[in-house]
């Protein structure tokens, strides 16, 4: 007997609604959300006291697949390029060679523990290859800690480009295990031909997208996010029907459009926050759900020593590996090793081979989630006070909330923009007028302590002054160069 729609979504609004409020738990307490999520679906699971009957892999691989795509493109939208093109090279080499020493290396470990081939060794180390550094950025929020230097942005641009890598590896070495790829040499043929036409794509779509948004004339201001929504399925749709790598096409997409000025920008920036939150939980439920606790009970003990593994020797060759020759001092190496926090996507993969049917799927799923699990649980709770032991932490600016909203119109590639002026800054104490800002600059509004001041000519400069500045890219950019510009003594 089927269950009545009313009751499916009634249980589905109960489960959104328990996500979005145990997300408070992880604010207060540095737990990691996604850990939350996963426990909440696997309470409601049939192991649980909700009892919801699920086992589905192929249903799951396609509502994990929409998920990240749009958890990606969330991703490159926050992405600034200025912040990442001094590590550009860093990061590219941890998501392609970390992604590669890290699958092989727990690939060989598992082909000595359980007994695997090599090539069903090295998917299960391709799986669990990626890092999830979005839950770690919660964290560290949630504990006011911030990362010095260029830790946060390399760890940032690791997480959302090494998935393309860990995806591709899965799906490549399941194709060998079933025969549809005969030898090596095409699988890297492949891999060079994703990865390529990913990017190419990726970039070209993404200049697409904002010379449509910002040309196309809609009538509602509803419609902006239905068709932001569409080009983004269609850049990865179209990305993988010729033979690219969808995934990287969404993230390049995302910071190409991220890092343009286009109409609507802002509350665009929005909508895509809170879809890619939306996808994240039901993501996690749907894998909670359909993980069965019970299952898992006889992978503990190859699963700890698979995870620690991971943790303790795998990672962290990887990444000193892929970071030879960088001038990154060996104490941010040790936070960056410690950080790969392992997250959803490693469990959306776990279920390409029980899709494919291989004999040793539902081991390999098992021990995948009870890897990540461990991984949050050691590494997700104490990273706040790794980064203190290797001293790497900085403050956390505080966020400010301005009351003003702003929408540019076509023609205007202004936008609203937030400056904090150091207390070293040679405009400290100086009136607005005597800065000699641009005269298409304004500086509409100054975030002081707990006030607002509307600025006029005369307005002084004060020290931790937040400024509200209506610019474009580049005229913001010289603007910040000025202002905060220190005093030479």
């Amino acid at each position: 007997m089927s269950t009545p729609i009313e009751i499916i979504l009634a249980i589905v609004g109960l489960l959104l609604i328990s996500s979005v409020l145990v997300s408070k738990v992880s604010d207060r307490f540095g737990v990691p959300a996604l850990l939350l999520f996963l426990l909440l679906g696997m309470l409601a699971g049939s192991d649980g006291p909700g009892g919801i009957y699920f086992d589905d892999p192929a249903l799951t691989q396609f509502i994990g697949v929409i998920a990240l795509v749009f958890i990606l493109f969330s991703g490159g939208l926050d992405t600034d390029w200025q912040t990442i093109r001094p590590i550009l090279k860093q990061g590219i080499t941890l998501a392609t060679l970390g992604v590669v020493v890290t699958a092989m290396l727990v690939g060989l470990f598992a082909q000595w523990v359980l007994g695997f081939s090599l090539l069903e060794g090295l998917l299960l180390g391709a799986i669990v290859s990626s890092t999830d550094a979005a839950a770690v950025m919660s964290v560290l929020r949630s504990k006011g800690i911030n990362l010095k230097g260029r830790l946060k942005p390399l760890l940032e641009l690791e997480s959302g480009s090494n998935d393309p890598m860990a995806v591709f590896l899965t799906v490549g070495l399941i194709e060998v295990l079933t025969q549809q790829i005969s030898s090596p040499v095409v699988l890297i043929g492949q891999l060079v031909l994703q990865m390529v036409l990913g990017a190419l794509l990726g970039y070209g779509l993404g200049r697409a997208m904002v010379w449509i948004v910002n040309r196309v004339k809609l009538g509602y201001d509803g419609l902006y996010p239905v068709l932001m929504l569409a080009l983004v399925l269609l850049v990865f749709g179209v990305t993988s029907i010729v033979g690219g790598n969808g995934f990287l096409a969404v993230y390049l997409a995302g910071i190409v459009v991220g890092n343009n000025e286009f109409i609507h920008k802002r509350s665009l920036l929005r909508f895509h926050d809170g879809l890619a939150w939306l996808m994240q939980i039901a993501m996690f439920l749907t894998l909670g759900l359909l993980v069965f606790p019970s299952q898992l009970l006889p992978v503990i003990g190859v699963g700890i020593l698979i995870a620690l593994w991971l943790m303790f020797v795998a990672r962290p060759l990887a990444v000193f590996a892929s970071l030879i020759g960088s001038k990154m001092a060996a104490r941010e190496k040790t936070l960056i090793s410690w950080v790969g926090l392992r997250g959803a996507v490693p469990i959306i993969l776990a279920t390409y081979p029980r899709v494919a049917g291989l004999p040793s799927a539902p081991l390999i799923f098992n021990i995948v989630f009870f890897v990540v699990l461990a991984s949050v649980l050691l590494q997700g709770t104490t990273i706040p006070r790794v980064a203190r032991w290797l001293r790497v932490e900085a403050p956390l600016a505080p966020k400010r909330s301005f009351p003003l909203e702003y929408t540019p119109v076509n023609g205007l590639k202004s936008e609203l923009r937030e400056l904090i002026i150091p207390a070293g800054s040679f405009a400290v104490g100086k009136a607005i007028v005597e800065l000699h800002l641009p005269r298409e600059v304004l500086v509409i509004l100054i975030g002081r302590g707990d006030e607002f001041v509307v600025s006029t000519g005369s307005t002084v400069i004060q020290a931790d002054d937040t400024l509200l500045i209506l610019a474009n890219q580049f005229q913001f950019r010289q603007v910040s160069q000025i202002l905060t510009a220190r005093v030479t003594e």
